[in-house]
């Protein structure tokens, strides 16, 4: 007993400097991300304004073109009638001529050295994102570890006497949170954070407009902009209902299934998008352990996700019958549908949804064709 108290001493000790090592580099890599979210931020300004210079440069070289176009045509009529003219004349026709062509190649080369700036300006915003995204992710495994480290490995060590236990326990746990942090890290970047960096492009346009065009253009964009700001917090509240739905506990699985169907058809609306969700219960009204009704949410949850982000449809049924010994869910849409036999890449939705039910030992089935929309069905035994 007492070597292996000394052990867990010995551990302890290794355990707070690599915790601290650890912290000091997530530190490090946070302020990476950070200066590459303001390089970001700086080299995609640059790069909308030399994509307007180009695009100013190219309407002047149109009129430049047209230009020396007439005063060709004019040169051509001054040579075949040389004597008709004056010497002045014939001399200011051929200068004109000749600096209206100069000033075409000068705006060519102009245009040529802009596209070559923004083309290395593309190259560098690429690099710049790609250094922003490895940053997050080690952040996020950082994050994973130290959270691993600094809460679990302690306690594991003190119960768990076997090295191979240990070690596999441990390993189970960090990959249960990195999945669920990337899971957050994704949705967030991919929702929120994209919106707020595009509310502040937004913003500067606005800004430009209202000093120099028309204010009417810049309300309107104002109008969009509130529009784009409503889905963010939309965003940021069904992120945090994703974490966990409070009234789950509250109020159980029946009444947060009603609640959630309600706000997302209400969101969809606001969308300008005309999906009707309807809900039915069929069975008992009855509170099921914590465990299943928090399952059978996420289920259903995702499953009605789906149907909203792919199916295109108009009309999405919910139907919930619990029995005695058995739980059943139906979500069935009237949309496009898609071919079941076909496997998608990136469909880690329906995987989710199989691990949960395999779990439970429940089962998952999905019927739809190309037109016809789709009916997802899911099986749960009510285990004592």
């Amino acid at each position: 007993m007492f070597n292996m108290n000394n052990n867990i001493a010995v551990l302890d000790t290794i355990l707070k400097k690599i915790i601290e090592t650890v912290d000091n580099s997530k530190g490090e890599i946070f302020t990476i991300a950070e200066q590459s979210r303001k390089d970001h931020q700086i080299l995609l300004v640059e790069l909308n304004s030399v994509r307007d210079q180009v695009h100013t440069l190219i309407h002047e070289q149109d009129q430049l073109e047209l230009k020396v176009k007439m005063a060709r045509k004019k040169l051509a009529e001054v040579s075949k009638n040389f004597h008709s003219y004056s010497e002045d004349f014939v001399r200011d026709t051929y200068e004109r001529a000749h600096d209206l062509q100069l000033k075409l190649l000068i705006s060519r080369q102009s245009e040529k050295q802009l596209i070559e700036k923004r083309n290395d300006l593309e190259r560098r915003l690429v690099s710049v994102e790609s250094t922003i995204e490895r940053a997050e992710h080690l952040v996020t495994q950082v994050s994973v570890v130290l959270n691993y480290l600094s809460q679990d490995m302690k306690k594991i060590g003190e119960v768990l006497e076997d090295a191979r236990l240990k070690q596999e326990f441990g390993f189970q746990i960090m990959e249960a949170q990195e999945e669920e942090r990337k899971r957050l890290s994704r949705e967030i970047h991919d929702g929120p954070a994209q919106m707020m960096a595009n509310v502040l492009l937004r913003s500067d346009l606005i800004e430009k407009l209202y000093k120099e065009r028309d204010v009417e253009e810049a309300f309107q964009e104002l109008r969009s902009l509130k529009k784009m700001v409503r889905s963010a917090l939309y965003e940021v509240r069904r992120i945090i209902y994703d974490l966990r739905p409070m009234a789950l506990d509250d109020l159980g699985l029946i009444p947060t299934i009603k609640k959630y169907l309600a706000t997302i058809e209400e969101y969809s609306q606001s969308l300008n998008k005309s999906t009707k969700i309807y809900f039915v219960n069929m069975g008992a009204e009855k509170r099921l352990p914590a465990k299943l009704e928090v399952a059978l949410f996420r289920l259903i949850q995702e499953s009605v996700q789906n149907a909203l982000k792919h199916s295109e449809a108009s009309e999405i049924t919910v139907k919930l019958e619990i029995s005695k010994q058995n739980v059943l869910a139906v979500v069935k849409d009237n949309g496009k549908g898609f071919d079941v036999t076909e496997k998608k890449k990136g469909s880690f939705g329906i995987i989710g949804m199989k691990e949960r039910l395999e779990l439970l030992e429940g089962e998952l089935s999905i019927q739809s064709k190309p037109n016809q929309g789709t009916l997802v069905m899911i099986s749960i035994p009510i285990l004592e």
